[in-house]
């Protein structure tokens, strides 16, 4: 799993039948201090994330078990999340 921040909405009115009705978000995975990194992939959201909010991101078949495993899904967001903490190994 990855921690990503969203950084907008994709809209497709024309997809693959197993997809109708479901969100696609843009996002970005991030570091621990919340620095973007890499290219934004888009993801599909079923709990309801939004633009600048921090997520949890599952990829590969484990996206794929949280909908029909027959989606062509490679990344699902799992979680929205309120804060993190990281020990600063002092």
């Amino acid at each position: 799993m990855h921690i990503c921040k969203v950084k907008g909405n994709v809209w497709a009115t024309r997809k693959e039948e197993s997809l109708k009705g479901q969100k696609f978000l843009i996002v970005v995975n991030v570091d621990e201090r919340q620095r973007e990194i890499g290219t934004p992939y888009v993801a599909i959201d079923n709990i309801g994330a939004g633009v600048g909010e921090l997520v949890i991101v599952a990829s590969g078949s484990s996206a794929r078990k949280v909908s029909d495993e027959s989606m062509p899904v490679d990344a699902a967001i799992v979680g929205i999340i309120d804060s993190m903490e990281i020990d600063s190994g002092s």
